[in-house]
């Protein structure tokens, strides 16, 4: 068996597609385009390139995006003030503030301070209350992007096993909840689980997010599975690698995403795809 690969460049393509219409039916209906604010405090070379990529998407589906770069020495006051008035500004219909944050800033203040119906990459406690009581709300967009690639991959998860590699706040947690809303029977596996490959085997729908690169190998995976790397690892040589050794599961599982070439690519559109959800309402 060679695996399907799923192609997160393709899907990404055909979602900036969708939102371009989007866009253009949302101007003729209100007058101007949605807007989004990327607010940038870390000073970190990765933020850097990241709100870049964002910023290319947005110019490309016509959404509005400005960069706004603030000193790395903000005082948590000024970028909680900046935040306040982002929310009262007509003109921003989606917030981002790049992380990591400087060491004397707060994520959870930030998180606080940004509304609700701004919060695009769904940071809030509010956005994270509403998921775990399944009322609608914005999602981490990693997350999403794996839900994206799932359903457009028309990938049945209703009954099914899933099993989640890695509990962070931004991927793991937010996905264990997003599959029960599907109906799928989900575990959660992390740094103390047992017998990590036993669980993993169970699986007919794998997610891995763990940042350890090529850690799950074709001996972990249910034959015919389909297989989802969230992981971006450097390796030392150059080039960057996934969570899963790609090479080996590509011969035993059913579908499969690359990396680079598979979540990733979505992770950014994702938040576009919130920022025009968030201008409509």
């Amino acid at each position: 068996m060679t695996a399907v690969i799923l192609d997160g460049r393709a899907m990404g393509a055909e979602i900036r597609s969708e939102l371009r219409d989007e866009v253009r039916h949302y101007v003729q209906q209100r007058g101007q385009a949605p807007g989004l604010a990327i607010v940038d405090v870390s000073g970190d070379g990765a933020s850097a390139v990241y709100s870049r990529a964002i910023l290319r998407i947005a110019e490309d589906v016509a959404v509005s995006a400005r960069l706004e770069h603030l000193p790395a020495l903000t005082p948590p006051d000024e970028l909680r003030c900046r935040l306040l008035q982002l929310n009262e500004d007509e003109a921003t219909q989606g917030i981002i503030v790049q992380m990591p944050l400087p060491a004397h800033l707060s994520q959870k203040m930030v998180a606080d301070s940004i509304s609700a119906r701004k919060d695009i990459d769904g940071i809030s406690t509010s956005s994270a209350g509403n998921l775990f009581l399944g009322l609608p709300s914005f999602l981490p967009s990693t997350a999403a992007a794996v839900m994206e690639i799932l359903e457009r991959s028309k990938t049945v998860l209703a009954g099914r096993r899933v099993v989640i590699v890695g509990r962070s706040n931004v991927v793991g947690k937010p996905l264990a909840l997003m599959l029960l809303q599907k109906n799928a029977t989900v575990t959660v596996c992390h740094s103390h689980t047992t017998n990590l490959a036993a669980l993993t085997r169970q699986a007919e729908v794998l997610i891995v997010a763990v940042g350890r690169a090529s850690m799950i190998t074709a001996e972990m995976v249910r034959p015919g599975a389909t297989v989802i790397d969230v992981g971006i690892n450097t390796r030392p040589q150059g080039g960057i690698v996934g969570d899963v050794d790609f090479a080996s599961v590509r011969e035993v599982a059913g579908a499969l995403t690359p990396t680079p070439g598979g979540v990733g690519p979505l992770t950014n559109v994702m938040l576009l795809k919130q920022c025009v959800q968030a201008a409509w309402q």
